[in-house]
C-alpha cells in the first residue's frame, strides 16, 4: 500500500502551536510564549497595542521638535565618525538633520540617495535632527515598507522586536488565515449590520487600510466576544430550566426566634433584601442572586435568614469563604448566632487532619451538619451532602465560574446567593452571568461614622505614632497593613521589619504580626487574642483584607499604599468603622510611588462611596480581574472593553436573546454554536452537541 505525504498545513486549527509557522524556531517559540502566543488563534488576536499612521509624509519644513513624523528627502551630505553617522536630507522645502549612533550606516548610504524617515525631530541640537530613526532607502519602481500605510505597533520583548513581530504574524495571517478564520456569525446579523468577515477583520486590525476600517474591525471582534458570552450564557440557563430544584419552605421556627433574639433591627435595604432572596427560593426554577453590599452594611446577617430558611426546609446549607482566616471568622460568628437554635456549623479548611476531616465528612453526608462553612476544600470530591440546598459565596469574585461551578455540583439544581463587597457595575453582571439577579445593601447600620481618609507623604510619617497612642490610649486598636512579609529586593515596607520599628517607637503598645506563611493555628491564635482585645497593634499583610470584623479597631495604616489595588484599598478601610466610635484610615505613601499608585490613592481619599470606586477599579483594572472569571476566560476579552462599548454589547445581548429564542440549541447555525463551545464550553459546561 502506497503511503502519500501529508501536505503541510492539513487540518490546521486555531489551536495549532505556533511552532509549525516556517522560519519560527524554538527559542523564538519561547520568546513568543512570553507574550501570551501559544497557538495560531493567539497570534492572529495579538492585537497591537497603537498604531502608527505613516500614509501622508510630511515636508521638512514642517516638521516639528518633539514630534514623531516621517518625510523623505534626498541625502544632501553624510558623514561617519567616532561610532556616529550624521546625515542631512534635503526636499524642496527644506533640509533636515539625522544622526544615528553607529557607524554601519555610512557604509550603505551616499549622497544624492533618497530615503524615507520615520522617528523624532529632537531640539537637543543647535539645529533639530532626527535622533536615530528608522529609515529606508527608496527604490525607483519598488513599494516602500516604511511609509504609505498605517502600522501596527505590538507589545514586544528584547528578544522579538516590531519587525520580526510583524514579519511572523503576516506569515500567519497568509498561509492559516483562509484554513482558519472560518465565518461564525449569522449571515443575517452580518447583513443588518453592514459588518466586515471574520478574516478580513482579523486582517484589518493588524494592517487597517484607513480609520474607518479599523473601527469596523474592531467594532466587530468586540461584538464577536459580547455576543458569543451572551449566547453561552443563555444556553447555559437554557439547560439548567426543568431539572429538578432544591425546595425552600417560607421561613418557620428557627427563622422566627433569631430574628426575636436580635438586638437591633434590620436596615430597610437588609429587610428588602431578604424578601427578595426567601421570595427566589420558593420560585419554581433555582435562585442565582448576588447580595452587593459596601464593606459594614450587613450582608452576613441576610445571609443567616437566608440559611435559615434552608434550615427550616430540613436541608443543609454550604457558606464559602475565600481564605482559611475568613472562613474562620464565619465559623466563629455563626455558631455563636445559630448555636442556641439548636443547629450545628461545621468548618471545613484544607487544613483539617486526616481523622478530622473523615468524621466531618460523615457528620456532613448524613445530614447531621446543617450548615458547612469552609474554603475550596468544600467543593473537594469526597465531600457529599444528604441534601445540599444553598449555596453562598462569599467575596464572589475570588472564586472562578468552574469553582462555583464545582461545589453548585454538589446539591440537587440548589440556590445560590453569592455577596460581594466590591460592587460590580449593573453592565457586567448582565455580560458575565446574564440572568442573575440583584440585591443591593446602600444603607448602613445605625451608629456607624464614614471613615475618615487621610494620606501623608513619607515625611509625615512621625506623626503617625502620636496617632497610633490616641487611640490605644482609649483602648482601640490598630491595623498597621504592610505589602510584604520580609525584607525584599524592591523597598517596599515588610511587616517584619514594621514590627520591630514599631516596638521601639511604642514600647507600651501590645503589637502582634499576621501573614500567609504562619502556621493555620498561629494565625487563628493571633486573630482570636486581636478580637479579645489583647493585642494593641496588628501588623498584617492583605490576609485581613476580607471579612476580618473587630469593632474595637478604629485606626488602620497602609503602608505603601500605592503598591495596592483600589479595590483592595476600599476593602482594607473597611476593617475599621465596623463600631460606633470615629475611624482614620491612613495612607502611607512610598517616595517611589507611581502616578498610578497616586491616583489610586487619591481616589480612596476623596471618596467613600463603593460603587463609584467600583466604576473606577473597573476602568483601571479590566473587568475579568473584578469577575473572578479572568482566569478561566470568560471576561478575557481581547478587545471588547465594557465600559467604552456599552452599545455592542447591548446590541450583543438583544441579538443572541432573540437568536436564542428562536432556535435555543442553535440547530440552525452550527457554526456558531462550535464557537461558543470552542470558546465557552468548559466554563459554562456548554456540550459540544445537544
Amino acid at each position: 500500500m502506497t503511503q502519500t505525504r501529508r501536505k503541510k498545513g492539513n487540518n490546521v486549527t486555531l489551536s495549532s502551536p505556533i511552532s509549525l509557522i516556517e522560519g519560527l524556531g524554538p527559542k523564538r517559540v519561547e520568546a513568543f510564549a512570553r507574550l501570551g502566543v501559544f497557538t495560531l488563534e493567539d497570534m492572529f488576536f495579538l492585537m497591537p497595542r497603537r498604531y502608527e499612521d505613516r500614509r501622508n509624509p510630511k515636508p521638512i519644513a514642517s516638521l516639528m521638535p518633539g514630534t514623531t513624523d516621517c518625510t523623505t528627502g534626498t541625502v544632501s551630505e553624510i558623514a561617519t565618525s567616532y561610532g556616529k553617522t550624521e546625515a542631512e536630507i534635503t526636499d524642496s522645502t527644506g533640509s533636515a538633520g539625522i544622526v544615528w549612533f553607529t557607524d554601519k550606516i555610512g557604509h550603505f548610504l551616499h549622497e544624492g540617495m533618497r530615503i524615507a524617515v520615520y522617528g523624532q525631530l529632537s531640539d537637543r541640537y543647535i539645529v533639530p535632527k532626527f535622533t536615530h530613526p528608522e529609515f529606508e532607502i527608496l527604490k525607483r519602481g519598488a513599494i516602500p515598507e516604511l511609509i504609505g500605510k498605517i502600522f501596527p505597533i505590538y507589545p514586544g520583548t528584547a528578544e522579538l522586536t516590531q519587525k520580526i513581530i510583524k514579519k511572523f504574524v503576516a506569515l500567519t495571517l497568509d498561509k492559516y488565515s483562509e484554513q482558519c478564520l472560518k465565518e461564525f456569525l449569522p449571515q443575517r446579523v452580518l447583513e443588518r449590520y453592514g459588518m466586515m468577515s471574520f478574516r478580513e477583520a482579523i486582517t484589518q486590525i493588524h494592517g487597517p487600510s484607513d480609520e474607518l476600517s479599523f473601527v469596523k474591525a474592531r467594532n466587530r471582534l468586540a461584538f464577536d466576544e459580547f455576543f458569543l458570552l451572551q449566547a453561552g450564557v443563555i444556553m447555559r440557563r437554557n439547560s439548567q430550566d426543568g431539572q429538578e430544584k432544591a425546595q425552600i419552605l417560607v421561613p418557620g421556627e428557627k427563622s422566627g426566634l433569631f430574628m426575636r433574639s436580635l438586638p437591633f433591627g434590620l436596615t430597610g435595604a437588609q429587610e428588602r433584601a431578604c424578601g427578595e432572596i426567601i421570595a427566589d427560593m420558593q420560585k419554581p426554577k433555582a435562585m442565582n442572586r448576588l447580595l452587593q453590599g459596601d464593606v459594614g452594611s450587613g450582608k452576613t446577617i441576610v445571609a443567616v435568614i437566608a440559611m435559615l430558611a434552608a434550615c427550616d426546609s430540613n436541608a443543609q446549607a454550604a457558606f464559602m469563604a475565600p481564605t482559611e482566616i475568613l472562613a474562620q471568622q464565619h465559623y466563629l460568628k455563626l455558631e455563636k448566632l445559630l448555636a442556641p437554635l439548636g443547629l450545628k456549623v461545621a468548618l471545613l479548611t484544607g487544613s483539617l487532619k486526616t481523622s478530622a476531616r473523615k468524621r466531618l465528612l460523615d457528620e456532613i453526608y448524613c445530614g447531621n451538619v446543617n450548615i458547612v462553612v469552609g474554603t475550596h476544600a468544600i467543593f473537594s470530591e469526597d465531600v457529599d451532602f444528604l441534601n445540599l440546598a444553598l449555596v453562598i459565596v462569599d467575596e464572589q469574585h475570588r472564586f472562578g465560574v468552574l469553582q462555583r461551578g464545582a461545589l453548585i455540583a454538589k446539591g440537587k439544581m440548589p440556590h445560590v446567593l453569592t455577596m460581594t463587597a466590591t460592587p460590580i457595575p449593573r453592565t457586567l453582571i448582565l455580560s458575565v452571568y446574564g440572568d442573575l439577579e440583584v440585591s443591593v445593601l446602600n444603607e448602613l447600620p445605625p451608629g456607624r461614622q464614614k471613615i475618615r481618609t487621610i494620606s501623608l507623604k513619607p515625611s509625615g510619617f512621625r506623626k503617625v505614632p502620636k496617632m497610633i497612642h490616641e487611640h490605644i490610649s482609649r483602648g482601640e486598636q490598630v491595623y498597621w497593613v504592610c505589602p510584604m512579609i520580609d525584607e525584599g529586593e524592591r523597598d517596599l515596607a515588610s511587616v517584619n521589619d514594621t514590627c520591630e520599628r514599631l516596638r521601639e517607637i511604642l514600647p507600651e503598645a501590645r503589637i502582634a504580626v499576621l501573614h500567609g506563611r504562619l502556621p493555620v493555628e498561629e494565625k487563628s491564635a493571633v486573630m482570636q487574642e486581636f478580637a479579645a482585645g489583647n493585642i494593641d497593634v496588628l501588623v498584617a499583610t492583605v490576609v485581613i483584607e476580607v471579612g476580618v470584623d473587630v469593632p474595637n479597631a478604629t485606626m488602620i495604616v497602609i503602608e505603601d499604599a500605592g503598591q495596592f489595588g483600589l479595590a483592595q484599598l476600599h476593602q482594607l478601610r473597611g476593617r475599621v468603622g465596623r463600631g460606633k466610635a470615629a475611624s482614620v484610615c491612613v495612607l502611607l505613601e512610598n517616595q517611589d510611588i507611581t502616578p498610578e499608585g497616586r491616583e489610586r490613592v487619591n481616589a480612596l481619599v476623596e471618596n467613600s462611596d463603593g460603587f463609584e470606586l467600583a466604576e473606577e477599579d473597573l476602568r483601571q483594572r479590566g473587568a475579568g480581574e473584578i469577575c473572578g472569571t479572568h482566569q478561566h476566560g470568560v471576561t478575557d476579552f481581547r478587545v471588547a472593553d465594557f465600559l467604552r462599548d456599552e452599545k455592542i454589547l447591548a446590541l450583543a445581548r438583544d441579538e443572541a436573546k432573540e437568536l436564542l429564542e428562536r432556535d435555543p440549541e442553535l440547530r440552525s447555525e452550527p457554526a456558531l454554536r462550535s464557537e461558543i463551545v470552542r470558546r465557552l464550553g468548559g466554563v459554562l459546561e456548554l456540550a459540544a452537541t445537544s
